[in-house]
């Protein structure tokens, strides 16, 4: 009984036709599209937050954004753009109190802890648990014009920005001593890099949910550090791992019609096994 089971349900996993059926459609077109750009700017920032030891960061950023979103909910505006409020205003109190990393940890769960408690609040005053639920764990397929509109200039923001501030961020990041001494803005910095770490998160919360969104923004380039140690191996090698997350977890959920999510942070995770390996092979 269970093996005849297990055989349908890979038998699903490989329904080709269905799954054209279903990329032919417009709401899976976009919701392809939107994964695509979070992969994109999720290997771009990744390695930069890795090197910053902000990981936990990202975890608290994309939590407040869940908050700022159930905010949006009780007063009735746009969730994505409460998401984004929610997800900034961590980000920049997180760079602007959190400059240096031996402070960073507390500040973020500190102000996380209070972000999350209002977040309950909102969405008991809203009285729809499911609503929230969906926030926490994403909602991919109706990600919508307006969800690919704010995917789309979420990207190009932070593809600007980023370009315009790599060279000294990555100086900063690597020898924060040196580069303070040289006269590099530490703390406009952290706080720029900290907002578009918010950006980022607060798409990947609408797209993938709160709870998973580490799994494009950390994942991937911490895989891609295991394998090289050059600063542009490792953008190329991020953006390349959360593209395939993003876009073939999609693709591979369709005819067995699982969770998003999950697919992507499966492949997520054995990318980075495979990199681990392959990391410690190399250096026998």
């Amino acid at each position: 009984m269970t093996t005849s089971v297990l055989a349908a349900g890979m038998g699903d996993f490989w329904n080709f036709s269905q799954t054209g059926d279903l990329l032919s459609r417009t709401f899976v077109q976009q919701s392809l599209l939107a994964l695509a750009l979070l992969g994109l700017i999720g290997g771009l920032l990744g390695p930069m937050i890795v090197a910053r030891q902000m990981s936990f960061a990202v975890h608290g950023a994309a939590e407040l954004s869940f908050t700022g979103a159930a905010a949006a909910l009780l007063l009735g505006f746009s969730v994505n753009l409460g998401g984004v409020i929610g997800a900034v205003v961590a980000a920049a109190v997180f760079g602007w109190l959190g400059n240096r990393a031996r402070e960073r940890d507390s500040v973020i769960g500190v102000v996380m802890a209070f972000g999350l408690g209002l977040g309950v609040l909102f969405l008991h005053l809203y009285g729809r648990a499911g609503t929230g639920f969906a926030l926490l764990t994403g909602q991919v397929v109706s990600v919508g014009r307006s969800g690919l509109l704010a995917v789309t200039v979420t990207s190009v923001v932070v593809i600007v920005v980023l370009a315009l501030i790599y060279r000294p961020l990555l100086f900063a990041s690597l020898d924060p001593r040196v580069a303070s001494a040289a006269g590099v803005p530490m703390r406009a910095l952290s706080v720029v890099f900290a907002i578009l770490v918010g950006l980022a998160a607060a798409q990947g919360v609408q797209i993938i949910g709160a709870l998973l969104v580490m799994s494009l923004l950390i994942t991937p380039a911490a895989a891609a550090a295991r394998l090289t140690a050059s600063p542009l191996r490792q953008v190329v090698l991020a953006v390349l791992f959360a593209e395939i997350s993003a876009v073939g977890g999609l693709i591979l959920s369709l005819a067995p019609e699982l969770p998003v999510s999950v697919l992507v942070t499966t492949i997520s995770f054995a990318i980075y096994l495979l990199a681990r390996l392959f990391g410690m092979r190399a250096r026998e």
